[in-house]
């Protein structure tokens, strides 16, 4: 694994997502890396992800979905090594309809309980545009805020030879393109070797209702290596 700053300059860390999966995603290697050199991670997850789309609605019914989702996460996680995780329960696709007011306590309340060096999130683009990153992005920052806590603020993000690399992956998941940081603007850039990718890939396919879909079309090769690396950038 390549890292571009110690892992140890991480401190204790705290995912703050939207869905089951964006974990997964975003910031599985680099929770693995702090792991690693001793600290803390949580994790909390504001929907139980009710509203995504199964990826076969005869084995993952639309209607068990939340439950569904929940057990995978928990797999997941496991596989990382995360014990500290929160669902908020709120609604999925409807994070914007939620007062922010009561977002920003709910997430305020687990800052002050983890009491995280860092925070790994959405930027303002929601990586994807999905509105429920962007909005639970924002609410990570105002928690911050709220609590005066002394803490940095990791946006997760990608690199112009990654997003070109992959850009037909990409062109339908990202709605107006991923965000592209420059490699020396980036906060972290976390390589991952065989043995973490592994692990990381065994994560996400534990939450197979939403990425056996995914796999199969991509080819297992092509996935690990769309996987295989995650950058951050300062908020």
């Amino acid at each position: 694994m390549t890292v571009r700053r110690d892992p140890a300059e991480l401190g204790t860390v705290l995912g703050v997502w939207a869905h089951p999966d964006d974990e997964s995603y975003l910031m599985a290697g680099t929770a693995m890396a702090a792991l690693a050199a001793g600290h803390r991670v949580a994790c909390v997850t504001a929907t139980a992800g009710e509203a995504g789309e199964s990826a076969d609605p005869r084995r993952w019914p639309p209607e068990r979905l939340a439950t569904i989702r929940a057990e995978e996460l928990h797999a997941a996680l496991g596989i990382l090594g995360i014990e500290d995780h929160t669902i908020l329960g709120l609604p999925d696709g409807g994070l914007p309809t939620v007062d922010d007011a009561d977002g920003v306590a709910l997430i305020t309340e687990v800052v002050r309980r983890v009491r995280p060096d860092t925070i790994l999130t959405f930027g303002p683009d929601g990586m994807t545009g999905h509105l429920d990153h962007v909005v639970v992005g924002r609410w990570a920052e105002a928690a911050v805020a709220a609590t005066g806590a002394r803490c940095r603020v990791l946006h997760a993000t990608t690199t112009p030879d990654w997003a070109a690399e992959f850009a037909e992956v990409n062109a339908p998941i990202h709605e107006s393109g991923p965000p592209i940081t420059p490699e020396h603007e980036l906060a972290l850039d976390v390589h991952l070797d065989d043995e973490l990718l592994d692990r990381k890939v065994g994560a996400l396919r534990a939450q197979a209702s939403q990425t056996s879909g995914l796999v199969e079309a991509l080819g297992l090769d092509t996935y690990r290596a769309w996987v295989a690396r995650e950058a951050w950038r300062e908020a």
